[in-house]
């Protein structure tokens, strides 16, 4: 007997697709998010962001290839950060964004890394 096997490539957000957790982000506050791979590539370390900012062990949040840094409440100290990775060759948007946390108390946002490009 000869058996067939069918593969299916599953979209990124199928239910059957191993599950991301998606991180809670801070209301009222900035926030910075940094795909992982690009920041690995910086040469950065946590320890370095988390005394440059005064962050916590849950300010600094890591889910798949997804980093959440913040609250963020030093606006100087953010935008040393981001002159710091733009200069280390990162570009604004494509591999990290700010923001503001500019929404109402009752609505809760999270975020995931979407798995494409």
């Amino acid at each position: 007997m000869k058996l067939a096997w069918h593969v299916t490539r599953l979209h990124p957000f199928d239910a059957f697709t191993p599950s991301v957790m998606p991180l809670e982000l801070p209301t009222n506050k900035t926030c910075l998010l940094i795909r992982r791979p690009a920041f690995e590539r910086t040469g950065l370390t946590r320890s370095v962001i988390d005394e440059r900012l005064g962050l916590t062990d849950q300010e600094f949040r890591v889910e798949s290839d997804l980093i959440v840094v913040g609250p963020i409440l030093d606006d100087s100290a953010l935008q040393q950060l981001i002159d710091d990775l733009e200069g280390r060759g990162l570009v604004y948007f494509q591999d990290f964004f700010d923001l503001s946390g500019n929404w109402p108390e009752w609505l809760v946002l999270f975020a995931r890394e979407s798995g494409q490009g």
